[in-house]
């Protein structure tokens, strides 16, 4: 008997379920406010957060998701009047 995993492994009561950190595509969307097809139509054009396939499911990790958002910032732009 091998008392060193025990030791390693956390109780059950302690573990998160693997997929805690991610959010289904609906998920996503209605946090966004944005249809699903949005989400769809940015992976498409390579614009939109990371995204992993769990079989025919589509995740996002949602600190990728927050990244992503802070990458979207932008500073206003000055308007330049020409006189």
């Amino acid at each position: 008997m091998c008392i060193c995993n025990a030791a390693q492994e956390p109780p059950v009561s302690e573990l998160k379920p693997i997929l805690s950190e991610f959010l289904t595509k609906a998920e996503l969307a209605s946090e966004q406010r944005r249809n699903p097809r949005t989400l769809d139509r940015w992976a498409v054009l390579g614009t939109g957060p990371p995204r992993t396939h769990v079989g025919r499911e589509v995740l996002y990790r949602r600190s990728s998701v927050q990244k992503w958002l802070v990458a979207q910032e932008q500073s206003p732009s000055l308007c330049h009047v020409s006189r």
